[in-house]
């Protein structure tokens, strides 16, 4: 079966609360997965490390990003990439939530629940 092509927005997709203030939702390709994340001030950080490359752009808010030793106070626009195997953490600055789209490739497996939806675009009903 042919695959398709389908147009979905962010704010429509089922999100997943991680934990009070944290939510995401995830959209994926044959070889890449996108994940938004809707983070509120306040919200618990939880330094982590993965085997996967991240990026991580910031569509709105300001965030301190903490990526191994180094420090970064991103806003709209900015875009970082996070190393395999570095312990990081993103946290909002002020009162304003932070919209940010995390990239990996390849597909993080853990995250595989977060693109059920999207079963049809791949051709399995």
């Amino acid at each position: 079966m042919q695959q398709k092509a389908n147009l979905y927005r962010w704010d429509s997709l089922p999100k997943e609360v991680v934990r009070p203030g944290v939510e995401r939702t995830g959209f994926s390709g044959d070889n890449v997965l996108m994940v938004m994340n809707w983070l509120q001030p306040g919200m618990e950080t939880r330094p982590h490390s993965h085997p996967f490359e991240q990026l991580a752009y910031i569509v709105s808010g300001r965030m301190k990003f903490v990526v191994g030793d180094e420090v970064f106070d991103a806003e709209p626009g900015c875009v970082i990439r996070i190393p395999p195997n570095v312990e990081h953490y993103g946290e909002p600055i002020g009162d304003e939530p932070v919209l940010n789209l995390d990239v990996f490739s390849p597909i993080r497996e853990d995250y595989r629940h977060l693109v059920e939806y999207q079963q049809s675009d791949f051709g399995a009903d």
